[in-house]
């Protein structure tokens, strides 16, 4: 059985990104999973539940840094623990 009482109540807004103000590592210290639309990504970058994007690395393109660019893909989002 897991225990749901310790883990933190989702946010919002969340990233992956350490230097994002929207990243909280107390949360990837559990297993999250994100729908778009009802389909489950599992390459999510940032999310944001209020105003229905996500954000995933594109697969070629790249920025001057050589850090994938960001696809913000609307829709219904849902986040939960896995």
């Amino acid at each position: 059985m897991t225990d749901t009482s310790s883990r933190p109540e989702l946010p919002d807004r969340l990233s992956t990104n350490p230097k994002s103000p929207y990243f909280v590592e107390a949360i990837f210290e559990h297993d999250i999973g994100i729908r778009l639309n009802g389909k489950e990504r599992t390459n999510v970058e940032e999310y944001c539940i209020s105003e229905g994007w996500v954000k995933t690395p594109s697969p070629k393109a790249r920025d001057r840094r050589g850090q994938p660019l960001l696809i913000t893909l609307k829709g219904k989002v849902e986040a939960f623990y896995s």
